[in-house]
């Protein structure tokens, strides 16, 4: 019994050190000073990074494995300002990643890219988050392991910028596979697109777009070389200081990649903020592809418009 009680004694210390760690490994409660330090751990294994409340200036390259960053307390969790790599707080080229429940702001490197995450191998579930005044919220793709990139309930606010060479926006995204995004918002966009997607699948339903205080701002949605798919069930509304006002979305304005028959836009409502340019096209087709419209309800402008 004494030698029980001593080795619980002997081993308190190290257990309240490793509980008061602010990222912790869930599989195996291994605690760590750094984000870094917990995601080297994990190597190429699957794992969950519990990160407890806090603001953080520090940042993260995984390069193996199939990692869950998920706060402890979602919305207390925050990174700010320090980017790996001059590119994001968390730059992804793993097996898979997880994103939920963090917040990520002030985001700003020299090439005008700065972003929460920056998605470069692997798939990616952003989930319950929130990226806030930075040049980008995310950015990436372009690699064959990237299949399903899924962003969900997330807001995107003070995002974008056309000051250096490139635009920057608020999601851009190009990969040979889908991109999800749902149940989210986006809003004070600072500059370039709201969602610029480079991809042959897209479903983008049930979100808001409030670009009533954007400045600067260009297109809602951008399917630059086309795409199929559906985009549904969201509300839009166009805002009086727009860099581009032409359009709310727009199909294939670069290229053709991407088929875009049988893409469905369908059931949103758009609008017109006080002061907003009048008349704009809420689908503006660049693609010559058959598009089917259905069920908008849209307020001060033309439903469709082939450039």
């Amino acid at each position: 019994m004494r030698l029980a009680i001593l080795l619980l004694a002997l081993a308190s210390p190290a257990a309240a050190q490793q509980s008061r760690a602010p990222f912790t490994v869930a599989e195996t409660g291994q605690g760590f000073a750094t984000l870094d330090e917990a995601v080297a751990a994990i190597r190429d294994d699957t794992a969950t990074i519990l990160i407890a409340p806090g603001t953080y200036r520090q940042c993260t390259v995984q390069q193996a494995g199939k990692i869950i960053f998920k706060a402890i307390q979602p919305g207390t969790v925050i990174f700010e300002i320090e980017a790996c790599e001059e590119k994001a707080a968390f730059v992804l080229r793993g097996r898979g990643s997880t994103v939920d429940g963090i917040i990520f702001r002030g985001y700003a490197v020299n090439d005008g890219n700065g972003a929460g995450i920056r998605i470069e191998m692997g798939d990616l579930l952003v989930t319950n988050s929130m990226f806030l005044d930075s040049q980008e919220g995310i950015l990436g793709g372009g690699h064959d392991t990237v299949r399903t990139i899924t962003i969900d309930r997330t807001t995107f606010s003070g995002l974008g910028q056309c000051e250096t060479e490139n635009c920057s926006h608020s999601i851009y995204l190009g990969m040979q596979g889908k991109v999800i995004v749902r149940n989210s918002r986006f809003e004070r966009g600072t500059g370039g697109h709201y969602v610029k997607i480079r991809a042959p699948q897209v479903e983008i339903v049930d979100n808001s777009f409030d670009d009533s205080h954007g400045k600067g701002t260009n297109y809602m949605i951008d399917l630059s070389e086309g795409g199929a798919g559906v985009i549904a069930r969201n509300t839009f509304v166009q805002g009086p200081s727009k860099e581009n006002h032409s359009a709310l979305i727009v199909v294939g304005a670069e290229a053709r990649t991407y088929g875009s028959n049988g893409l469905t836009v369908t059931d949103n409502v758009a609008t017109m903020a006080p002061g907003a340019p009048a008349n704009p096209a809420f689908v503006a087709d660049v693609s010559r592809s058959n598009i089917v419209l259905s069920g908008n309800r849209i307020t001060g402008m033309r439903e469709f418009e082939r450039r």
